[in-house]
C-alpha cells in the first residue's frame, strides 16, 4: 500500500524540497509560453529563495561555487513566471519569460538543448534547426 496521498487541484500541502547532498536541487528552466526547455542547472536553498523573492531566475554555480542570476552578463534575465515540484520534492521545473529575441544558453542559442543525439550509427551530435 503507498503512503503518498492524492491531492486536488486548489488543495494545499508543504513545501520540503529534498536537496541532495551537497544542499542542491536540479531545476529545469523551460519557456512558459512554449513549454521548449532551455536550460537545466542547480539551485541550493539561498538560489531558491533569491529566485522567489526576486522573481529572476538564480542558480548555483557548482564550479565557482556561488549563486548567478541567468543574465546578469547577457541581459537576458529568465523572469520567473511559475515553480513546479516533482512528486518527490527533488526536481524543480522553473516555467520562465525570456526577454523577445532572448538566449537562455550561454552560446547565444535560444536554448542550450540546441542539438540532438543520433540513435543508430555512430554516436554524433546533429545541430536542430
Amino acid at each position: 500500500m503507498s503512503s503518498a496521498r492524492s491531492t486536488s487541484a486548489g488543495t494545499t500541502e508543504p513545501f520540503a524540497p529534498k536537496f541532495d547532498a551537497q544542499g542542491l536541487i536540479p531545476a529545469v528552466a523551460v519557456d512558459a509560453g512554449t513549454g521548449e526547455v532551455l536550460m537545466a542547472a542547480y539551485m541550493n536553498r539561498e538560489a531558491l529563495e533569491a529566485t522567489r523573492r526576486s522573481r529572476k531566475a538564480t542558480f548555483f554555480s557548482r564550479s565557482r561555487q556561488k549563486l548567478w542570476i541567468k543574465g546578469e552578463t547577457s541581459g537576458n534575465f529568465l523572469a520567473v513566471e511559475e515553480i513546479r515540484v516533482d512528486c518527490d520534492q527533488d526536481c524543480l521545473v522553473i516555467r520562465v519569460r525570456l526577454p523577445q529575441g532572448g538566449a537562455a544558453c550561454h552560446t547565444g542559442e535560444r536554448s542550450c538543448f540546441y542539438r540532438r543525439l543520433s540513435l543508430s550509427g555512430p554516436a554524433e551530435l546533429e545541430r536542430l534547426a
